[in-house]
């Protein structure tokens, strides 16, 4: 069986990242509701689990996990994994963007620097993918 990165494949790839990028948003504005709890024993966690749990952040966050689950396996019934996995690193780009923008977290220099190396990854391993495919 042929598996070729097609240009529908490309966007399933970054829809995958994308909504891994709403999923942590979520998840960091549900946890941002419990953030005065101390998680240190078992009555924290459950305080803790208290708060968060009817969180419309929370359920959307896992129902974007689930949503890439779908995705994901689709995509990964269609090409190699060894492709899908850096191809889909994007989200180590659009996360600490996310972080930056909407919480106003600090991204060092250097953590900009591995960001862009990850970048020049992603393309290098999507046009090899591409052009291994091409001579097939």
């Amino acid at each position: 069986m042929k598996k070729q990165v097609t240009l529908k494949i490309l966007l399933l790839l970054l829809n995958v990242d994308l909504i891994e990028t709403f999923a942590q948003f979520c998840f960091k504005k549900s946890a941002l509701l419990g953030a005065n709890f101390q998680i240190s024993n078992l009555a924290g966690i459950f305080n803790f689990v208290k708060i968060v749990f009817p969180s419309l952040y929370l359920w959307a966050g896992l129902i974007s996990i689930f949503i890439i689950f779908v995705t994901w396996s689709t995509v990964l019934s269609k090409i190699d994994l060894s492709v899908a996995v850096p191809v889909a690193s994007f989200s180590y780009v659009t996360i600490p963007l996310m972080a930056l923008i909407f919480f106003h977290e600090h991204i060092s220099l250097l953590r900009w620097s591995g960001i862009f190396f990850i970048i020049i990854g992603i393309i290098l391993v999507s046009k090899n993918s591409m052009h291994r495919e091409a001579l097939k």
